[in-house]
């Protein structure tokens, strides 16, 4: 049994659970992925990494920039750039901002906040019910092959961090939540994203030396179907190619989100993004497509977090509370872990932004 259960390892759940477990709660956190860090996430690929999911940390607020200060100190960041591209009507604009990147890989990000939880890789939460002792009992359900993990976990408070659709897939009425907590819940919406992870020739490094691009980081606006363009491999200490990454628009990634051929999906957006940058962007050696459902939340309730009264302690934190985006996510776990400490032992609490 547990003081805490946080489902999702997510900024959001990582920053809470980091919170109770300093202040010397037990807390499990489960996990249906093989990593922590969410949509903070790299992927391996034909021998290198690339960034799929939140392209780079900017100063958004005091949570973040204390963050960006801390993972700077210990090596794990860098900036990046000083200056993002804009396309608009036909012409690139650079505006002053400072992007932080890990070399390494953002997911570095979340394996930094993971140290020292126990986290339950490999588990989806399949339903939550309260047992006669008044506990939440959680189901969970395999996702990985990691079998010494039980498929059980008991709790006398539970901590939602994951998007509010895939909450809603085990929270209702039948365990005792209030109908206006979940029809909160039902309101919030998100925008999905589809991504393109492109590598090209070794070749091609030369050619990129020779054309040398005043960009790294370049975003479309008013575009139907692309969203953002970034020079990933820049990322890296030595980069053996060009790989670059494609974020899509909400509108494009709502049309092709149920494709089963992502990988000429994928091709249409590179196709698209030669049109306006590098024009062999659209002849990559090898691509891979990864499918955002909940990429960005598109109305972030106006709380913190979200609590549900009248039953056992459970919160939702996460970008569906607050000012969404990285920094409204880690404010929305520290801010969801005083809640669940208001409610158990009222354990002195560190309120600072220290990471």
């Amino acid at each position: 049994m547990f003081d805490v259960a946080v489902i999702g390892a997510g900024m959001a759940g990582l920053s809470c659970a980091q919170r109770l477990r300093q202040a010397g709660y037990s807390v499990a956190v489960v996990e249906k992925s093989r990593g922590a860090g969410g949509r903070v996430a790299t992927r391996r690929v034909q021998g290198t990494r690339a960034d799929h999911g939140a392209r780079y940390l900017e100063p958004q607020g005091d949570a973040v920039q204390g963050l960006i200060e801390v993972l700077v100190d210990r090596h794990i960041l860098k900036l990046w750039t000083d200056s993002v591209g804009e396309f608009r009507q036909g012409e690139m604009f650079s505006i002053p901002s400072s992007c932080y990147v890990a070399p390494a890989g953002m997911n570095a990000i979340g394996k930094y906040l993971a140290q020292d939880l126990d986290i339950w890789y490999g588990r989806r939460v399949k339903a939550i019910s309260r047992t006669d002792s008044q506990m939440w009992h959680l189901s969970l359900e395999v996702t990985d092959d990691n079998l010494e993990i039980p498929q059980e976990l008991i709790a006398k408070a539970v901590v939602v961090a994951i998007p509010a659709p895939q909450a809603l897939m085990f929270l209702d009425a039948e365990i005792g939540l209030p109908s206006d907590f979940l029809d909160k819940l039902r309101s919030v919406e998100y925008d999905p994203c589809i991504t393109v992870m492109a590598g090209y020739s070794a070749a091609k490094q030369q050619d990129l030396s020779n054309l040398n691009p005043q960009w790294k980081s370049v975003s479309f606006p008013d575009n139907a179907d692309l969203a953002w363009i970034g020079w990933d491999s820049s990322k890296r200490l030595d980069p053996q190619q060009p790989v670059f990454v494609v974020h899509s628009s909400a509108i494009f990634a709502e049309r092709y989100l149920e494709a089963a051929d992502l990988e000429t999906v994928g091709r249409e957006l590179l196709d698209r993004t030669s049109e306006y940058l590098i024009s062999w962007l659209k002849q990559p050696e090898w691509l891979q497509v990864h499918r955002w459902r909940y990429a960005f939340c598109r109305n972030p309730l106006p709380v913190s977090c979200l609590a549900a009264e009248g039953t056992l302690p459970l919160v939702c934190a996460g970008d569906l509370c607050g000012e969404g985006q990285i920094e409204g996510a880690l404010r929305s776990g520290l801010a969801a872990a005083n809640w669940v400490n208001s409610q158990l032992q009222n354990l002195p609490l560190d309120s600072s932004l220290n990471w």
